[in-house]
């Protein structure tokens, strides 16, 4: 069988480790809900600190209305009482008071604060009172005809001057000075309350502005990766698979021609794994092709006694509880552990017995793959240890971390190794 060189080597570990990181990747960038590639857990405590930080939100608002609403009956009544005129008549005390108390209603009742304002300013002094009132309806329903309303009776308290006796004594170079101010007076919280609106309007068309473009930078990363996925499956397909089905092909010849029946064992085994390996590589570059990991068919806890049986590794396997109801990235994080386990065992604990355990208690599945302490002078060994580079546990860390799992592994008390997953159920 022809030897591949270091350089060959090197880029078939290259392009096998991109592959399996594209394709944990592919298998939990995209949610249900087509969004990007939130966990479960993360995205429910997204939505938790969300809602959170909307009540917060809520809190802090109804506490600057109050804030305001308090503000503006002080102010309202500190121009009444610095304007009071101890020579003036009882009921221009009550309708100045009751146009300072209604000041507290305006948010609910807008319009009809405004006419119960006016005649504390017509005929009081409740001037700034009329005003904030009138700037709340204007900010609530704009320029729309109970705002013109408003307007015009405000304007009217401020031209008009009670008593009539004294209006009429007025020379039309007062009324005219009176009409300038009453329309100030009447203008100032509409334009005010327009300048709000406007300002409001232009946050919420910068928010959706920035939300746009957010949408479009997520979009680009997308399609971005998408092209990072058709390259890598493009090197994996020209690399890797020709490798691969050079060594089944080479296999094949060497178990016809061989005449050691052990030899011809060994072949068909190599052939047989070069097979499996070339399917499941068929399996990663659709995935790789895809934009989402759900799309191609992926192995499941249902295929653990097949995996088991062809591992080469002298191994039991027991599995409790409802595993079927387990969803298929969890189901398949499930069948790659169990198979990085058997293969560390078949490279680093030549002939030492293994023991499967998949049990599906409560919410979560547990996953256990423990061996024995491997013989230390074994009576055969057919080949050399097999190059590993320590990128499988990594990788099942990795997958058990997206998965909002938990991860263990390392040797136990009688000198063998333990590999436990956790994961959970619910998706």
């Amino acid at each position: 069988m022809p030897s591949a060189t270091a350089a060959q080597q090197g880029d078939n570990r290259w392009v096998m480790d991109a592959g399996r990181r594209a394709a944990v990747d592919s298998a939990t960038d995209t949610g249900a809900d087509g969004g990007t590639g939130a966990l479960p857990s993360s995205r429910a405590d997204g939505a938790a600190a969300e809602r959170a930080a909307r009540g917060l939100k809520a809190v802090l608002v109804g506490y600057r209305q109050l804030a305001f609403d308090v503000a503006a009956v002080a102010v309202a009544a500190l121009d009444v009482w610095l304007r009071v005129i101890p020579e003036a008549e009882p009921y221009n005390y009550v309708l100045s008071v009751i146009a300072v108390i209604a000041v507290a209603l305006r948010r609910k009742f807008p319009f009809l604060v405004v006419l119960v304002t006016v005649p504390g300013f017509l005929a009081g002094w409740a001037q700034l009172a009329a005003m904030i009132a009138l700037g709340t309806l204007a900010r609530r329903r704009l320029l729309a005809l109970p705002t013109v309303v408003g307007a015009v009776l405000v304007w009217l308290s401020r031209f008009f001057v009670w008593p009539v006796e004294e209006f009429l004594a007025q020379e039309w170079k007062s009324h005219v000075h009176n009409a300038i101010y009453g329309c100030i007076v009447a203008g100032m919280p509409i334009a005010i309350a327009l300048l709000a609106h406007a300002r409001e309007q232009l946050s919420a068309r910068i928010a959706e502005l920035a939300a746009s473009r957010e949408r479009e930078r997520v979009l680009h990363a997308h399609a971005v990766r998408a092209d990072e996925r058709a390259r890598l499956a493009r090197e994996m397909h020209d690399v890797v698979s020709h490798q691969v089905s050079l060594i089944a092909m080479q296999a094949g010849a060497l178990r016809v021609v061989a005449a050691d029946p052990n030899a011809k064992q060994v072949a068909g085994t190599i052939r047989a794994l070069s097979t499996r390996t070339l399917d499941e590589l068929r399996q990663l570059v659709s995935v790789l092709r895809t934009t989402s990991g759900d799309d191609a068919p992926q192995p499941r806890i249902e295929d653990l006694p097949q995996l088991v049986a062809t591992s080469a590794v002298p191994a039991s396997l027991t599995v409790r509880g409802p595993v079927g109801r387990a969803p298929a990235p969890v189901s398949g994080a499930v069948y790659r552990t169990v198979q990085e386990a058997l293969t560390n065992v078949r490279k680093h604990a030549h002939g030492a017995a293994a023991a499967v355990l998949v049990d599906a208690e409560g919410d979560r599945v547990r996953v256990e793959v423990r061996n024995e302490r491997p013989d230390p002078c074994p009576s055969q060994r057919p080949e050399p240890a097999l190059p590993g580079g320590g990128h499988g546990l990594v990788g099942l860390r990795e997958r058990a971390v997206l998965l909002d799992g938990e991860f263990h592994a390392g040797p136990t008390d009688d000198g063998g190794f333990l590999v436990r997953v956790a994961l959970p159920l619910a998706r």
